[in-house]
C-alpha cells in the first residue's frame, strides 16, 4: 500500500459484495468497507455512489492508488492475484486457473442471475417461475458437483467458494429451501464456520 492509503470496498450487506469481503479477509489484506444504499445511490458517508461506480451496483473496490475496480468475478481474481500466499486461486494461465474461472462464470451467470428476480418486487409471477425452474436445474448441477468434494475447485478454499457461499446464503432471504440439495446445505454450513466468513458477516451486521 502507499502510505496511509488502503483499499476500500463498497458493499450492501449480504449482497454479492460479501464474496469479495470474505476474499479480502482470507487474503489478510488491509482494507476498509463502506455501505451503499442502492435505492438512493448514496454511500454511508454521503457520497454519490454513481461517481464511484457509474453502474450503480456493488461491489466496487477502490484500490490504494485510487483506481476503481468493479464486477465481482474480476475483483475476486484480482484479490487472489494480489495475495498469492493465500492460495485463493491457482496460478494464472494454468489449466486449474481456467477451471476456477469456469466455475466463477457459472456462479455469476447461472446462479446469481436466477436469484435476482426474487429480490425485485416488480418481478412478475411468470418471470419468477422461469427463474425458479432455471435455478432448480443449476442448483442440482452444483449439488452433484459437490457430492464428492469439499470445495468448488481443487482441494482447498478458493474465491469460487466465497462466491458460491454468498449466493447460496440468499436462499434464506428469499425463502428458497436448499433441502432438496443436501450437498449444498452441507457446503453452506461448513463454509459458514470459516473465521473469514464469520468476520465478514459480523462486519456487515449479519451476525
Amino acid at each position: 500500500m502507499n502510505g496511509d492509503d488502503v483499499m476500500k470496498l463498497y458493499l450492501k450487506p449480504g449482497s454479492c459484495a460479501m464474496a469479495v469481503h470474505i476474499a479480502l479477509e482470507e487474503a489478510e489484506l488491509t482494507y476498509e468497507i463502506e455501505t451503499v444504499d442502492l435505492a438512493t445511490k448514496q454511500t454511508a458517508s454521503g457520497e454519490d455512489y454513481l461517481t464511484i461506480n457509474p453502474n450503480g451496483y456493488v461491489p466496487a473496490l477502490v484500490l490504494d492508488d485510487g483506481e476503481v475496480m468493479t464486477e465481482a468475478v474480476a475483483i475476486l481474481l484480482y484479490i487472489a492475484n494480489l495475495a498469492p500466499d493465500a492460495e485463493l486461486a491457482p496460478s494464472p494461465g494454468s489449466k486449474a486457473y481456467f477451471e476456477l474461472l469456469s466455475h466463477l462464470v457459472f456462479i455469476t451467470t447461472e446462479l446469481h442471475k436466477n436469484f435476482s428476480p426474487f429480490f425485485k418486487p416488480n418481478s412478475g409471477e411468470t418471470w419468477r417461475a422461469m427463474a425458479q425452474k432455471n435455478l432448480n436445474a443449476r442448483l442440482s448441477l452444483m449439488n452433484e458437483h459437490l457430492a464428492t468434494r469439499d470445495y468448488v475447485a481443487g482441494e482447498r478454499f478458493s474465491v469460487a467458494d466465497a462466491y458460491l457461499f454468498t449466493v447460496l446464503s440468499w436462499s434464506r432471504v428469499v425463502h428458497v429451501s436448499l433441502s432438496p440439495w443436501p450437498h449444498l446445505e452441507r457446503f453452506v454450513a461448513r463454509i459458514a464456520e470459516r473465521e473469514s466468513v464469520q468476520r465478514a458477516m459480523q462486519a456487515e451486521g449479519l451476525k
